[in-house]
């Protein structure tokens, strides 16, 4: 393999490669996580010196989740088309120096736009690490290890938790910004040491060879679509993705993005006991997504996943209506256990949907599409706060899990495509 063709230094060629992979891709989700939980920590100093109302708050979330849908068609389609490694360095760039760049901003518009522009890293690198982990780690551990990767995510939820409770009291909300330049470094060095999957070097190889005997199979933009597009199963297994997505993260990301604003708020904790809350919150659901991953491989990706997305439906309503001082932390360690499972299954029940030609852009497009139906959720919970409360929003929310479950359930099946071949 050449180092063009790798996008970095070649190694050595090893069965446990996959664990170094698995490393930077670990922390790549990790500060992905982070950096959207910043923007959570911000809101109500964001609200304070801008003079925001509760629908323009919820708008930068919203926006944020637009850029990323936007990020993730094109960040799939980029790594199909130059390669996974490659198109994650860059992603790393766009969003650390996006998401520092928030840290000058003065007014709405400019906070909006600047994080547009980190949200196009963010969507797409989401999707590209999840692409490249599925194309090295063995088969039978799959679900496993991408469930565990997903945790990474959730370790910069805690993450951005204890730097917002360190930062935000002394140094204020544009700090916590500025410090997203730093994995930059990391994008450099996982240049230099992680080579391009196998699977992805032999189906560009095979298309090389192909149009150089005048057979026309080159993955471009166009051509992958038509490729998903134009075969029946592909077309149906997008859709369905597409809509299982948009459930998903309508949900997760509705949720996600105003949970802090609902204690501090309606439940009238102080910030300190808050973020407490929120660690363990986020701690379960690390639990929830690296435990899910063993069972799915145990019993399978569907009934996994479908469990925990209808799980966390039926647990939301608890939350909200039955909610007390003494049991609110026992009820948020199990959400955030229950919430956890559909994310730790998502990856390889999405990648094994689809093959090697075609993944990143099918991928991609199915999560991404499903994220721009997301991006209201933000918005809509704000208008009801607005209107009304945060809990009713988030009852909402718990519909969008129920369904979520049981698209799933009902029409896709699991491992249609194996991703090492």
């Amino acid at each position: 393999m050449s180092s063009a063709a790798s996008g970095g230094v070649v190694t050595p060629k090893n069965d446990k490669l996959w664990i170094i992979v698995f490393i930077f891709a670990f922390l790549g989700l990790m500060v992905d996580g982070a950096d959207l939980m910043f923007l959570s920590y911000s809101l109500t100093s964001l609200k304070r010196e801008f003079g925001l109302t509760s629908v323009e708050a919820g708008m930068l979330g919203s926006i944020t989740l637009a850029g990323m849908a936007v990020g993730g068609i094109f960040g799939g389609w980029m790594a199909d088309r130059f390669g996974r490694v490659r198109t994650v360095v860059w992603t790393i760039f766009v969003f650390s120096i996006g998401t520092a760049a928030l840290g000058m901003t003065n007014n709405f518009w400019e906070f909006a736009t600047f994080r547009f522009i980190a949200a196009l890293g963010l969507g797409a690198e989401y999707v590209v690490c999840n692409t490249l982990m599925a194309e090295y780690v063995p088969t039978e551990k799959r679900t496993t290890v991408l469930g565990t990767l997903q945790a990474g995510w959730s370790v910069g939820y805690v993450l951005a938790t204890l730097l917002a409770g360190w930062i935000l009291p002394i140094y204020g909300w544009r700090w916590l910004f500025y410090i997203a330049i730093i994995p930059v470094g990391m994008a450099v060095l996982m240049q230099r040491i992680v080579p391009e999957p196998a699977a992805w070097v032999a189906a560009r190889a095979k298309a090389a060879a192909n149009k150089a005997a005048g057979v026309v199979t080159t993955v471009k933009k166009e051509s992958a679509y038509k490729l998903i597009f134009g075969n029946p199963g592909h077309r149906r297994m997008f859709a369905l993705w597409m809509l299982t997505a948009g459930f998903l993260q309508f949900g997760y990301y509705g949720v996600n993005n105003w949970m802090p604003s609902y204690l501090e708020k309606e439940l009238h904790m102080d910030f300190k006991s808050m973020a407490g809350y929120m660690v363990g919150t986020y701690v379960a659901m690390i639990l929830g997504k690296i435990i899910a991953g063993w069972l799915a491989d145990t019993f399978g990706r569907r009934v996994i996943f479908a469990l925990g997305a209808i799980g966390t439906a039926a647990f939301l309503p608890i939350i909200v209506i039955y909610n007390t001082p003494e049991n609110i932390v026992y009820l948020l360690v199990i959400f955030g256990f229950l919430y956890g499972v559909p994310y730790g299954v998502n990856a390889t029940y999405m990648t094994e949907s689809f093959e090697t030609k075609i993944r990143g852009s099918a991928v991609g497009g199915a999560y991404n599409v499903g994220r721009i139906g997301a991006a209201i959720a933000p918005a809509a919970i704000g208008y009801l706060a607005t209107e009304g409360s945060i809990g009713i929003g988030f009852l909402v929310m718990a519909g969008a899990y129920f369904f979520c479950g049981l698209v799933p359930a009902l029409f896709i099946r699991e491992k249609l495509y194996d991703p090492l071949k």
